[in-house]
């Protein structure tokens, strides 16, 4: 693929990452193959996952093609940029033609990133993970790959104000060992996948910076110690969130 905005753009962020006084803790990236395909399997804490997971392919000189919604991938502006990225536009009202554009670019050679989770973990935990990653890198026949990202969510997510003052904040990015999904039971291994996901969660936690991660802390789960929702909590956020969305489009539709 012919990229011309997505190199200069990452030098620009990186130089970004620099004036902010971000501090990195990267590991695994070995683990990102330099040629051919690979499904990175991400979690979802945040707007702005998606910036810092592609750090975790950069040793290994990988663009990443992340799947985004539609939504993000047709405002004006920042779509048009997202779009010249060649990242893939996901329509979660009908996810076929999204799935079949990632299978074409891993069959391509291509590094693809998609959310498993498919939207933000307000509680900062691991979700229930769709089956799409498994049966994509299985048919695909390209390793599936677990990254964690812990921290961006300090920086922009649901339900808090926007921060991305100088206070430097450090940001982890874990890439896992690959899987080699199968597809013939993709229920299970959608399962391994999560719970490599959680153990590799807790080990980014663990090796944070204490300093950044006091008691009652609103970006660490409740678990250990924070003040974010419990799973339980967050799925009840949810749900209520999805009956004000359809009731606002329900109201729409009445005027």
């Amino acid at each position: 693929m012919l990229d011309i905005t997505y190199p200069p753009v990452i030098v620009t962020a990186k130089l970004a990452f620099r004036i902010l006084g971000q501090r990195f803790q990267l590991s695994g990236t070995e683990n990102v193959p330099r040629k051919g395909g690979a499904l990175l399997a991400i979690n979802h804490t945040g707007y702005v996952d998606f910036i810092y997971a592609g750090l975790g392919a950069h040793p290994s000189k990988r663009l990443v093609r992340f799947m985004i919604k539609r939504e993000m991938m047709e405002k004006p502006g920042v779509g048009h940029l997202l779009r010249s990225f060649h990242h893939i536009s996901v329509d979660r009202g009908a996810g076929v033609q999204s799935m079949r554009d990632a299978l074409e670019y891993l069959k391509a050679g291509e590094v693809v990133g998609i959310y498993p989770e498919a939207t933000i973990s307000r509680s900062f935990e691991i979700k229930d993970l769709k089956t799409g990653a498994v049966r994509i890198a299985a048919e695909a026949g390209v390793p599936l790959i677990p990254v964690i990202v812990w921290g961006s969510h300090r920086l922009m997510t649901k339900g808090h104000p926007r921060d991305f003052s100088r206070s430097r904040k450090t940001i982890a990015i874990k890439v896992g060992e690959p899987m080699y999904p199968t597809g013939e039971n993709p229920a299970a291994e959608t399962a391994e996948l999560r719970a490599a996901m959680v153990r590799m969660l807790d080990e980014v936690i663990a090796d944070y910076p204490a300093e950044e991660q006091p008691p009652g802390a609103w970006w660490l789960p409740a678990r250990l110690g924070g003040s974010a929702p419990t799973p339980e909590e967050a799925k009840r956020l949810e749900r209520e969130e999805r009956a004000a969305r359809a009731a606002r489009k329900a109201a729409r539709k009445d005027d």
